[in-house]
């Protein structure tokens, strides 16, 4: 039998995505399913003005679930230092996304290389797991080759496909964000399967339950003699 497929769209911006990531690893390491790991761009670059119009209660309620959710999960968890996305505060004190952009286009598109690669999930998992888990100036020295080598891959040989091919892997991202807008949501983590979308990191447990309805099976049963 086939794996079931699952896309999953996701962002090294996203703490939600992160937060997701090792249980949806360990889904595809003990299932039958294929999680397609889609790279978008986070909703900052996606929607720049999209700060300027959140109700002012949110930013602190995302800060509060965040961390929760991260002690509940035992996952460790902190703000990112440096932020993947650079941001600033004009002179109304309101959160504006920086025209320059050092590291997320970056990340985005090694994502998209990854994936290509088939190790999509496992680049996601180590990388994030490296950019939120606490780790701070994760872009120094050979942090982000270390987690790379980790998940099977190699750093030096994806920075070079980043540089020779950054116009189709651009265009990959932007394929995957009309994907993710036709799945039916646009925030991330969002997984989409047979044209449903379970959105967010507390989706997972309904993904696996609609999964089992499709047949899901695990690998070491499809295995044994």
């Amino acid at each position: 039998m086939a794996d079931l497929q699952v896309d999953l769209f996701w962002s090294f911006r996203s703490p939600w995505s992160y937060l997701a990531t090792p249980r949806l690893r360990a889904l595809q390491e003990q299932f039958e399913v294929t999680v397609n790991f889609r790279p978008v761009y986070p909703i900052a670059i996606r929607t720049p003005n999209f700060f300027l119009s959140v109700d002012p209660l949110w930013p602190g309620y995302l800060m509060t679930d965040v961390h929760r959710c991260a002690e509940f999960l035992n996952i460790p968890f902190r703000w990112p230092s440096p932020d993947p996305v650079k941001q600033y505060q004009d002179e109304q004190g309101r959160r504006r996304t920086a025209e320059d952009q050092i590291y997320i286009y970056r990340l985005t598109r090694l994502g998209i290389v990854a994936a290509e690669a088939g190790r999509g999930i496992e680049f996601a998992d180590e990388v994030s797991s490296l950019i939120w888990g606490g780790t701070r100036n994760w872009q120094a020295g050979e942090l982000l080759a270390e987690a790379t080598d980790r998940a099977g891959l190699d750093l030096t040989t994806m920075d070079a496909i980043v540089d020779a091919e950054t116009l189709r892997l651009e265009s990959v991202i932007l394929a995957n964000q009309d994907a993710h807008a036709q799945s039916g949501h646009w925030g991330v983590p969002t997984c989409a399967f047979e044209g449903e979308p379970f959105f967010g990191q507390d989706r997972i447990d309904v993904l696996q339950w609609r999964l089992r309805q499709k047949g899901l099976q695990s690998r070491a049963a499809s295995t044994a003699p």
